[in-house]
């Protein structure tokens, strides 16, 4: 052992490596791994009915899977969270109470990533399975984008690491424009305080990548349907709490004595008038 790495007990020779270094290249291996997961499904398609392909491609999966589960062991090492998928509690809980139904219409969702690739085959796996997207290739795009219209999304699936701006910032960032915009981090790798800071803050989901197109598209919908449970309780909490609008009641009932005295007058009134014109 030299005297570099003695002196030094960060250095990955005879050291410990960084948490730091060890979060970041975990975050780029299991954003590849999704690029090369997601093109497997699109040469999967290709190439249907391809026995020789349909070889390879399972080969490669098992590649996928076995350095997958590496970056989460080097992951964990460094405190990450061990969840893949998660709703947040609030959410979940209603899940729990009403069952997962067929999507009715075609959400609009917002795909924010830096990395083009990923970007691209979220969007594709998304269209695939009904739902409109757009994309954002940073979070001052995304921004720029909700901004203009932030009642058209029905949920923003976020990336964390992003230059400039990262997905943290962003997500605040939109609340402030829209509070009640369901945001879904999906990340390579997130600290689990990290993780649980965002979820107490109001966040929708998280979903750690690589994930298969299945995965994606199941929590997407289950994310959709706990917040539309949600929209649906507050709207039932707000409608006890008004108070019902105020009923015309009915008409005043005019004396019948008030009416023949009226009446009466008005005769008088009349035999005057006709006296006072045949003078």
């Amino acid at each position: 052992m030299d005297s570099t790495s003695e002196s030094n007990p960060q250095s990955p020779v005879g050291g410990s490596v960084p948490s730091q270094l060890v979060s970041g290249a975990t975050s780029e291996i299991n954003n590849l791994l999704q690029i090369i997961s997601g093109t497997c499904s699109d040469v999967e398609e290709m190439l249907e009915g391809n026995r020789g392909a349909k070889k390879c491609l399972e080969t490669l999966r098992g590649c996928i899977a076995r350095a997958g589960a590496i970056a989460a062991a080097l992951a964990e090492h460094a405190g990450a969270t061990d969840h893949k998928m998660l709703i947040n509690p609030q959410l979940a809980a209603l899940l729990e109470l009403q069952p997962v139904t067929a999507m009715a219409a075609k959400p609009t969702i917002l795909v924010v990533d830096d990395e083009i690739q990923a970007l691209a085959l979220m969007k594709s796996i998304l269209v695939a399975a009904g739902y409109r997207a757009t994309t954002a290739e940073s979070g001052a795009d995304c921004l720029y984008l909700f901004r203009r219209r932030p009642a058209v999304y029905q949920l923003v699936i976020l990336d964390l690491t992003m230059p400039s701006m990262d997905g943290e910032e962003t997500f605040h960032r939109l609340r402030e424009i829209r509070r009640d915009v369901p945001v879904v981090l999906c990340t390579g790798f997130i600290q689990a305080d990290r993780l649980h800071r965002l979820m107490n803050a109001g966040l929708s989901g998280f979903l750690r990548k690589p994930l298969s197109p299945d995965e994606i598209i199941s929590h997407v919908h289950s994310v959709l349907e706990s917040v539309k449970f949600a929209q649906a309780e507050m709207t039932k909490k707000l409608a006890k709490q008004d108070p019902k609008p105020a009923q015309a009641g009915p008409a005043p009932v005019m004396n019948l004595e008030k009416l023949k005295q009226m009446a009466a007058q008005r005769d008088q009134a009349l035999a005057h008038f006709d006296k006072a014109r045949h003078f």
